[in-house]
């Protein structure tokens, strides 16, 4: 019987990217662009942007996706004040930064150099967001902005309504707690932290505390441990 090797792949389009300045939306390709670079050198994460507000990749250790997901969604908030400074229109931005969805399933073609990924994950990432109202009209209303899809539906079962709550605490976090959390989601302690950002380390926990670290580290650990439970 052959073994179903799980890969996973993320989808995410930003939320409300028109109403960014010509040098908000110039600000934010560029921290794109960085989160890209540090992806592949961090996690062999192969990710690109498209059309400027399009991002999709392919992790080739699924166990990992929550955490990298978290990282893009934590990365873009963390910097969403600077990225949409003096836009009243803005808001939604401001408040969600990147509609996400997570695929765990085959790949069964991935051709870095010539840029394909191709497989049921990432199109069960992609048609989530695909099929998600847009975000760029004068009254458009933002109701989720985190999933996941798999083959596999008792992830789906599990981590749906996790994901849910986690793009709450996201939403309703500082753009300075999502910096904290975002690092450490890349593994720096609280007093590496705190000599990064220039603050003091009773601050850095309190921005830890404040913006739910301790839920978002459970959900990554548990997340990691059911992907391997597949693979067994």
């Amino acid at each position: 019987m052959t073994k179903t090797q799980f890969k996973a792949s993320i989808s995410g389009d930003i939320v409300s990217f028109t109403s960014l300045s010509i040098e908000g939306r110039e600000l934010l390709e560029q921290r794109l662009k960085d989160l890209v670079t540090l992806l592949d050198k961090q996690f062999s994460v192969f990710a690109r942007v498209i059309k400027g507000d399009y991002l999709e990749g392919y992790l080739p250790q699924p166990g990992q996706a929550l955490r990298v997901a978290l990282l893009v969604k934590y990365y873009i908030k963390a910097a969403s004040d600077k990225i949409a400074s003096g836009r009243k229109e803005a808001g939604l931005f401001r408040t969600y930064g990147i509609r996400l969805a997570i695929g765990i399933g085959e790949i069964s073609r991935f051709d870095p150099v010539k840029g394909i990924i191709d497989g049921e994950a990432i199109y069960l990432s992609g048609r989530i967001i695909n099929s998600q109202p847009g975000t760029h009209g004068k009254n458009a209303i933002v109701k989720s902005t985190f999933f996941i899809a798999s083959s596999q539906q008792n992830i789906e079962d599990e981590f749906g309504p996790v994901l849910a709550l986690l793009d709450v605490l996201i939403a309703k976090s500082t753009a300075r707690q999502c910096e904290v959390i975002y690092l450490k989601l890349l593994g720096h302690n609280e007093e590496e932290i705190s000599q990064t950002l220039g603050i003091t380390q009773a601050t850095v926990n309190q921005h830890s505390r404040s913006g739910g670290w301790n839920a978002v580290q459970k959900a990554v650990d548990r997340f990691s441990i059911a992907i391997k439970q597949l693979e067994i």
